[in-house]
């Protein structure tokens, strides 16, 4: 080795190290980004229905065409980010997201807003690319954290952008608010232009576009109905018809991604026990997780006047997810420390617990704000370390380039889960509503949070179970073919 290779070989080192720190907080700042921008329905939605002078039920499309249009997007994205074109891809999605961006932000007419919202929402599939990025172009055991922390941050992306965006709202009106996603969409895609790498070379992905198709055919079916409880109560037969279309559509995906050669996902290695187990965790899981998020916010802004509630404004009922926020993140961080000594599914089981330990909270005591706060801070404690634990479960059996495909699909069952978990708590809380009154009972929110309690059982039995089935970490799945 001659002295100049000498002296270039630590410089080499030194700037590899340089860009991996650099990576990192670029891949959280864009994974926290995409969470929170589409998030922004939320808080918004009473603004929205004022200023464009639409229906409650029209302006909640605001939030729901984001999860549909994340839950369509994602395993595609997934697809082609397990491909050559992934840095392509990522900044392509970005781009989208901006100008959805602008759209919500210019004075147009409502459907521009809805159009706006739904490509916001397509960045939801940037979560499982940042992922990919992070186990190909990091070490090992800083891959595995970064992975955790990126899990975690795209769920409490929502704790971030509600009080914000509630705040902007309430001082600068709807359109101040929706400029905020602009502004952070637009320098998460300058941050990825800058520091997001090339895939790795030799990789290749065909994206099954048929498969594409009638995946989101089914897709929109499934989070339309749980999305719609109107539906179910004024139009059964309909609903119950549109049900059996979507299984139907869901077998026939099902069935022709198991004879193609190039797959949108990879079923097969779906149908691998940790893989499929950690699956119906996060399905299980997400509903009651989600649940619980809805149903603390929604009985913190209940007015005095129903018996019960806080009555607090949408920025200061934004407030509460401080707690869900904060000991989620720090969940996030102290879980790949745990993980050293714990098997992946035996976190799944006990962050399940957490969460059905924040259900009971709820259920016996929230008289007093304080009381809310507490069980926020335990769902975010629990649903952070779920979160961090989930992506280890799945990639310790899953190839480096199935990375983007594998967490893409567990993201869309996140989606499906969070759905059916807001749908559930719609439900019941309707079924609690007494005719000719406007909130629901008291005694509503303690049965929708025992549905809680048996939806976290029956996911800490199910993660009990994968981690006696589960296979040897050292054994993953053979890429497929193409």
């Amino acid at each position: 080795m001659t002295a100049a290779q000498a002296h270039d070989q630590p410089m080499s080192t030194a700037l590899i190290r340089s860009e991996a720190r650099l990576l990192v907080p670029a891949l959280m700042f864009i994974a926290l980004v995409v969470a929170a921008v589409a998030s922004l329905g939320t808080p918004l939605i009473t603004s929205v229905a004022t200023t464009f002078h639409v229906s409650l039920d029209s302006a909640q499309w605001t939030l729901t065409i984001a999860l549909l249009s994340g839950a369509v997007a994602t395993p595609v994205l997934g697809r082609l980010g397990a491909g050559p074109h992934r840095r392509a891809t990522i900044l392509a999605t970005l781009a989208i997201v901006v100008v959805g961006s602008a759209l919500t932000v210019l004075p147009l007419p409502f459907a521009w807003l809805l159009a706006g919202r739904a490509a916001q929402g397509v960045g939801l599939g940037l979560t499982a690319l940042m992922m990919g990025v992070a186990r190909d172009h990091l070490p090992e055991e800083r891959s595995a954290a970064t992975i955790a922390l990126i899990s975690v941050v795209s769920i409490i992306g929502a704790g971030v952008g509600y009080p914000l965006a509630a705040l902007l709202a309430e001082f600068g009106g709807l359109r101040a608010a929706y400029g905020l996603g602009l502004l952070v969409t637009a320098i998460a895609f300058l941050t990825a232009w800058r520091s997001m790498p090339a895939a790795p070379e030799g990789r290749s992905a065909h994206v099954d576009v048929a498969g594409a198709v009638v995946l989101a055919a089914a897709l929109l079916l499934v989070l339309f109905l749980a999305g719609e409880r109107d539906l179910w109560s004024r139009h059964l037969a309909v609903a119950a018809g549109l049900a059996v279309v979507a299984v139907v559509l869901l077998c026939v995906w099902t069935a022709s991604e198991l004879r193609s050669t190039t797959p949108l996902v990879d079923v097969r290695a779906v149908r691998h026990p940790a893989v499929a187990g950690a699956n119906i965790a996060m399905f299980v899981g997400g509903s009651g997780m989600y649940l619980l998020l809805t149903l603390i916010t929604r009985y913190a802004q209940t007015p005095h006047s129903a018996g019960y509630g806080f009555g607090l404004t949408t920025f200061v009922a934004g407030l509460v997810l401080i707690p869900f926020s904060v000991l989620g993140f720090v969940a996030g961080k102290l879980t790949p420390r745990v993980r050293e000594w714990i098997d992946g599914p035996l976190l799944l089981a006990g962050s399940a617990a957490i969460v059905g330990g924040g259900f009971v909270l709820f259920a016996a005591a929230r008289s007093n704000l304080a009381e809310l706060l507490v069980a926020m801070g335990v769902l975010g404690f629990g649903v952070g370390s779920f979160s961090a634990a989930m992506p280890g479960v799945i990639l310790a059996v899953t190839p480096k380039s199935e990375t983007s495909s594998a967490m893409s699909f567990n993201y869309v069952v996140r989606s499906v889960g969070y759905s059916l978990g807001s749908a559930i708590g719609g439900l019941v809380l309707a079924a609690g509503t007494d005719t000719g009154r406007l909130f629901p009972n008291d005694g509503a929110y303690t049965t929708a949070a025992l549905v809680g309690v048996a939806a976290m059982a029956i996911t800490t039995m199910t993660s009990l179970v994968l981690a006696r089935r589960r296979s040897p970490e050292t054994n993953p799945i053979a890429a497929p073919a193409g």
